[in-house]
């Protein structure tokens, strides 16, 4: 199988840099990361792809049972790294993609040497001693509006999840995104995304983490970053100054900077 082009992955930036891998969230593609993508290519080689029911995947490669777990999700990242044979790489995984890369860097520790985890969560709904910002039945209704009307339920949640009312554009170009993809796909995606635990998964990094998180943001509150910084002995947490849970797209300067500052660290 041709992974560059089941996956859609591009490569870009300083050839003989530092590599980093930018993994998209739920209902996006890589273009998602565009605005961050110059500032980090100065310094970095960038690898992007879309997950397999996602932006230009190969839609004839996706199967529901590989795609109802986030191991499946992984499995399209570690894939990529052993078709272009990455190694020392930085994965950035956005929102669920976030624990995607930690389960992806606990089976390829040779390949995944940090992580930045954007505006993560482990859990998304709430817990005793947990709280991950939604109910059982807020997820439940959630759910259940995305399966009964998935076009609806993209136009008026994009926004929500977008923030930033007085910057509307960047609301439309969510809901955009979210509506270009395959509607059958993205409710399995859905699923896999809101119904997931993967707090048990924080304890297996050992690798140097970036958690970046936002002041504000609906999908990921505070108590959530703090929980996965807490839960990554030696993890930075960095809150940006920005608002939403997109913050490659409402703050991408600093977003880039935090990024860049992390791995010249490292």
């Amino acid at each position: 199988m041709d992974i560059r082009r089941r996956n859609n992955v591009t490569v870009t930036g300083s050839a003989d840099g530092p590599v980093l891998l930018l993994a998209h969230g739920f209902g996006c593609d890589q273009n998602m990361w565009r605005l961050v993508v110059p500032a980090l290519a100065e310094h970095h080689r960038v690898v992007l792809f879309d997950y397999v029911g996602s932006g230009l995947a190969d839609p004839s490669a996706w199967h529901e049972r590989r795609y109802s777990s986030l191991d499946g999700y992984a499995r399209d990242v570690l894939d990529i790294l052993d078709d272009l044979d990455l190694r020392d790489v930085t994965f950035v995984g956005h929102s669920v993609s976030a624990m995607i890369g930690v389960i992806a860097a606990a089976q390829a520790p040779r390949r995944i040497s940090r992580l930045v985890m954007v505006a993560p969560s482990p859990r998304y709904i709430d817990d005793e001693g947990y709280r991950g910002g939604f109910s059982t039945e807020d997820i439940d209704e959630l759910l259940e509006s995305l399966e009964s009307n998935y076009l609806g339920w993209s136009a008026a949640m994009a926004p929500v999840i977008m923030g930033n009312a007085d910057r509307p554009e960047l609301g439309q170009e969510l809901t955009a995104s979210f509506c270009a993809t395959d509607p059958d796909m993205a409710r399995v995606f859905a699923r896999t995304t809101f119904l997931s635990d993967s707090r048990k998964d924080l304890e297996t990094v050992t690798v140097p983490t970036l958690v970046l998180e936002c002041a504000q943001d609906v999908i990921a509150p505070r108590e959530v970053g703090a929980y996965v910084h807490a839960a990554i002995p030696g993890s930075r947490l960095v809150t940006l100054v920005a608002t939403g849970h997109c913050p490659q797209l409402s703050a991408p300067g600093a977003t880039a900077e935090a990024i860049t500052a992390f791995t010249s660290a490292a």
